[in-house]
């Protein structure tokens, strides 16, 4: 098992930017793909972009893409979610996750989700 902290939300006007960060302690960090997904008020939690545990593969949400970049630094045990051009529809608690690298799509994390989660870490993004 894996433990997960995110960091880095807060308030934003729209039209701005964030960067999220999710450190990983527990077990090889280059041994799981990462994901980031969010819940809204209101609503069910939803996938924003998920990475290969290489880095060399990365899936986005169509709400997302062109805005949103997922990155990882495996020497930092880091994954980061770069946000820009933000609406305020993506106001949400965004949580990282992780699950033990398997072959396939990315795609997949989509459906059904990651293994590992963090407690989350609210962005705010006001019109």
């Amino acid at each position: 098992q894996v433990q997960l902290v995110e960091s880095g939300g807060g308030l934003v006007q729209a039209g701005g930017s964030l960067r999220l960060s999710c450190i990983v302690s527990g077990r090889t960090f280059s041994s799981y793909d990462m994901g980031w997904f969010r819940q809204a008020p209101g609503k069910e939690r939803e996938f924003v972009s998920a990475i290969k545990w290489s880095g060399g593969s990365t899936y986005y949400a169509d709400s997302v893409k062109g805005r949103f970049t997922i990155s990882r630094e495996n020497a930092k045990n880091t994954v980061y979610l770069q946000m820009n051009s933000l609406k305020p529809e993506d106001t949400a608690v965004y949580y990282c996750a992780a699950t033990p690298r398997r072959l396939g799509s990315l795609s997949y994390y989509s459906r059904s989700g990651m293994d590992c989660w963090g407690k989350g870490t609210l962005v705010t993004v006001s019109s």
